[in-house]
């Protein structure tokens, strides 16, 4: 059997170029020249390497569960060197553990939880360290902020940067910043072929072809169809919450290991889904009788259709200089009608409903260069990005004559869609030199200009500049230990992500300190982190596109400690695992402000000093696998979390603090696998031991959504 790949510095050290891109060079180098991408390099000996044929299709780029390159700090680099705490989810860790979507993949990140769609804004939505991430979603480290829902079968691995990260991104929250890393073309031949059924009629086909086509041209295509039931029906009309996705990923790449590489991509995914909103709450607390019951009907729906078009060019000016260009056009297109949930009533006529329509252009360019300048070395950045938003969303018209029940269709509105449109410009630079032996301090500033507006009345103009600042001490004593104290900003505008209110306000505004410390162990196969943080955050908005008040507190703060470990611990014995503790108040509520019919509504002072919402005070994840004789694997883990509060902050009155309660939850995952060269068989068990839990939770306090059964996965993989 072959040996464990292990690319890690400690045993291979591998110098990653840094890339970004000076915007303004874009034009000035003629963005991409058709002759240097069709002209190959003269013919050179190539090194021959021998492998043995169950490695042939692993083209991943990491080390098993262990991250061993990221660029989530904008330019590649190892994860061990950027200072600030950071989780990389690989491809290695998905497969085993059968994930499909992203939010599955995110089970993995400790600090994180899960919010319920509502209020405009279903698809994926998470918490990190106590702090939304609705407008932190990234793909290949361009925004993709539309609302809807992500797979993985396209995604070589997930990055997790904790901490702000308007400096390098731009407009953001306190929590982090979670960027989906795409599969590229590789040079060489290697094909998977996946077939999975199990538990309520689950079934996805996935297949992951790379083909070399030149000494420096190969392309690479992923194709998903996957359906999934749930064990949540409604007894009355017979409905089931249900998925049904399909995607295909087709990228072509030039040049490929040379110094001007291009890369081409586009992706296509549609989903058909049957919303699963949940239940209610009653006497402060998940109505358990009714975790089986489905509200929905056969006439909810959630239907999308996401197509993302990308053009990379990476080019080596000289040994110490590379610029990266990214142009990207996406156009994101969804409509849901979705049942709420009822306290007692399974077949009430209440829907959710929404019609999007977004069109997002984004060009980022970046350039990084690494010089002695007076004796000292540096490793300096610099970049520009563009955005332009164009979005559209409107409530579906109710089809049904009065008094039948209502049905709604795709695409088909009611009443003036809002509009929003953007334009945002961004220019940054960085800089991190080595000012003695093994201290490293790093220096970024950012500035953004947005100009956008809204079709709604009642909405602010915006027009603003912001700077971002972005600083960190490291100590590297040696290629083992990492040691560091780091600052980050954010700001999120007023308005920003389509909401409808708050421009009386200042911009959200949100500051991170971290104290952190990441170690190699055994060689390099094992990595261990930990971070010591305090996140505060001013004039938090509501993430409800359609809330009475804009403004949900006007500070809090989340103090934390993360610990983390992923790698190999033996050859056979891998291991990923993280716990995360967070305190998380709110220091000051929100001031007085006007609702809807003008009202002006003063915050309970009963919720200063009270736990932050959809925030536990510890979660904690596990999954170990350990290799056998004969090709068998075996595996297991759990992902465990405190209870989760939900409530609205912007409530009035004097009433003390009672809020509804998520309780805490422990489940358990096994797996066993027969591995062969060319052929794996898989078996996944989803909460082992059958635990009631609940997944998600609307934070304002209506409902919260139960998580999965126990379920049963086989799967088949062919490598060819």
């Amino acid at each position: 059997m072959a040996q464990p790949k292990n690319d890690h510095p400690l045993k291979k050290k591998a110098i990653a170029t840094p890339i970004s891109t000076l915007g303004a060079m874009v034009c000035g180098m003629g963005l991409i020249s058709p002759l240097a991408v069709a002209a190959d390099p003269a013919p050179t000996l190539s090194t021959v390497e021998v492998r043995d044929a169950a490695e042939k299709a692993d083209i991943s780029e990491n080390n098993g569960y262990q991250g061993t390159t990221t660029r989530v700090g904008k330019m590649q680099q190892d994860p061990h060197d950027v200072p600030q705490a950071l989780t990389t989810v690989t491809q290695q860790l998905m497969e085993d553990q059968q994930v499909s979507s992203l939010k599955e993949a995110l089970r993995n990140v400790s600090g994180l939880t899960f919010n319920a769609a509502e209020g405009g804004r279903a698809g994926d939505n998470m918490m990190l360290r106590g702090f939304y991430t609705f407008g932190d979603m990234y793909l290949d480290g361009v925004r993709d902020t539309a609302q809807y829902n992500r797979e993985t079968f396209n995604l070589e691995q997930v990055d997790v940067l904790r901490g702000s990260g308007s400096m390098l991104f731009g407009r953001g929250q306190a929590g982090g910043v979670i960027n989906q890393v795409s599969k590229t073309p590789k040079l060489q031949d290697a094909n998977k072929i996946s077939l999975s059924t199990g538990s309520h009629d689950y079934s996805e086909i996935t297949g992951d072809f790379n083909k070399k086509l030149g000494d420096t041209t190969a392309a690479r295509v992923n194709l998903m169809k996957r359906s999934q039931g749930s064990f949540r029906s409604n007894p009355e009309n017979g409905a089931e919450a249900d998925i049904e996705r399909g995607g295909i990923s087709a990228s072509l790449g030039f040049g490929l290991n040379t110094d001007n590489e291009v890369v081409i991509s586009h992706i296509h995914t549609v989903t058909d889904d049957n919303p699963d909103y949940g239940i209610r709450f009653a006497d402060k607390k998940p109505q358990d009788e009714m975790i089986d019951h489905f509200y929905g009907s056969p006439r909810s729906f959630d239907k999308s259709e996401t197509d993302i078009t990308t053009l990379t060019h990476n080019y080596k000016i000289d040994k110490n200089t590379d610029l990266r260009t990214v142009i990207r056009n996406a156009h994101y297109l969804r409509d849901y009608a979705a049942a709420k949930p009822s306290a007692s009533d399974l077949t009430s006529d209440s829907f959710a409903t929404r019609h999007l329509d977004v069109h997002n252009l984004a060009l980022q360019s970046d350039i990084t260069h690494k010089r002695m300048i007076g004796g000292v070395p540096h490793e300096m950045m610099a970049g520009i990005e563009y955005l332009h938003e164009d979005s559209k969303r409107a409530s579906l018209l109710n089809l049904s004559a009065s008094g039948d029940p209502k049905t709604y269709s795709p695409g088909v509105t009611t009443g003036t869609p809002t509009t929003y449109k953007g334009d945002s410009y961004s220019i940054f630079v960085q800089d991190q030199f080595e000012f003695i032996p093994d201290w490293k301090l790093l220096l970024g500033v950012r500035h953004d200009q947005l100009n956008a507006k809204y079709s709604s009345t009642n909405s602010p103009k915006l027009d603003f500049g912001e700077q971002s600042y972005r600083s960190a001490l490291s100590w590297q004593p040696d290629e083992a230990s990492h040691y560091y104290l780091s600052y980050s900003d954010s700001f999120s505008p007023t308005a920003d992500l389509y909401q409808l209110d708050g421009g009386e306000f200042p911009p959200e505004r949100s500051q991170v300190m971290e104290l952190g410390a990441k170690w190699f162990l055994l060689d390099g196969d094992l990595t261990l982190r930990t971070a010591l943080y305090r996140a505060d955050k001013q004039w938090e908005r509501n993430t409800d596109l359609e809330a009475t008040a804009s403004v949900l507190t006007k500070k809090r703060r989340t103090d934390g400690l993360e610990v983390e470990l992923a790698g190999r611990v033996t050859p056979n014995w891998e291991v990923f695992a993280g716990a995360a503790l967070m305190d998380a108040k709110i220091l000051e509520v929100a001031p007085p402000q006007a609702n809807r019919s003008g009202t002006i509504v003063a915050p309970n002072p009963n919720f200063e000093g009270q736990r932050a919402r959809n925030t536990p005070e510890y979660t904690y994840n596990l999954w170990t696998t350990y290799k056998l004789p004969g090709g068998w694997k075996i595996g297991g883990g759990l992902d465990g979390k405190g209870d989760r509060y939900a409530y609205s902050p912007t409530s009035g009155g004097t009433d003390a603090f009672d809020p509804n309660t998520a309780p805490s939850y422990v489940r358990w995952d096994a797996m066993v696998a027969y591995e062969q060269k060319d052929y794996t068989l898989r078996l996944n068990v989803v909460n082992l031991f059958n635990t009631d839990w609940y997944e998600s939770v609307y934070d304002n306090g209506g409902f919260v959504v139960p998580g999965s059964d126990q379920a049963y996965m086989l799967t088949g993989e062919y490598k060819f």
